[in-house]
């Protein structure tokens, strides 16, 4: 009499998870390997789960980086008081987003694609482009005032968070080093009286100097 065959085992379904474990996992992974290693199957490896569940809570990883920054600015952006003066309220409101931003450079990783923007950052841009429109420009041009405020702050925590991953990785001497020690003092004057002290003086925090100057640069008329 032939043997029965066992009975298959049915797989039990994968666990359910959470849209919040599944941002707090992304939020992780980015933290600790960048934005690169992001990826559905990845995270859905960490979570313990399949990439196809995933998809119930995002659609793809552009949204889960919007999900991403809505949750970190939900969390970290606090509305400063304003001053009534507008100039100063756009360079506040600007600070205000530097200030978060630069304490999780990440971040900024993914708002330089610029076509990313998280809902509750939405406020402080309003009050840039509020500030530039009552200091006299029109909607349009207080549009494009506040992207070059934008890529300046993005620009500078950027370069700045580069820089300091660099030095932390290796303090032998830059390629920018040998080239400043070998300049030529008649033909780059300039350039060779601050040769020695160009490393410290563009360490220095100089933000908001920056950004006052850019704010009155796009509030002179033309």
């Amino acid at each position: 009499m032939p043997q029965r065959s066992a009975p298959r085992k049915t797989l039990g379904r994968p666990p359910r998870i959470s849209r919040q474990e599944v941002i707090d996992t992304a939020r992780r992974i980015v933290a600790e390997q960048g934005v690169d290693r992001l990826t559905m199957r990845r995270l859905a490896t960490d979570i313990g789960s399949t990439p196809m569940a995933l998809y119930h809570h995002v659609r793809n990883k552009e949204e889960l980086l919007v999900l991403l920054l809505d949750d970190y600015t939900a969390q970290a952006l606090h509305r400063p008081e304003l001053p009534a003066q507008p100039r100063e309220r756009i360079v506040v409101a600007a600070a205000a987003i530097h200030d978060v931003l630069a304490a999780c450079p990440w971040i900024v990783e993914v708002l330089t694609a610029d076509d990313l923007m998280s809902a509750s950052a939405l406020w402080f841009v309003e009050q840039i482009i509020d500030g530039l429109v009552d200091c006299g420009l029109s909607p349009e041009r207080a549009v494009h005032g506040y992207r070059a405020i934008w890529y300046y702050t993005a620009g500078e925590i950027v370069i700045r968070t580069t820089a300091a991953r660099r030095r932390a990785d290796d303090d032998r001497p830059t390629y920018r080093d040998q080239v400043f020690a070998e300049l030529d003092p008649i033909e780059l004057p300039r350039l060779a009286q601050v040769a020695d002290h160009w490393t410290p003086l563009t360490a220095q925090d100089t933000y908001l100097d920056g950004l006052r100057a850019l704010v009155d640069g796009l509030l002179t008329p033309r």
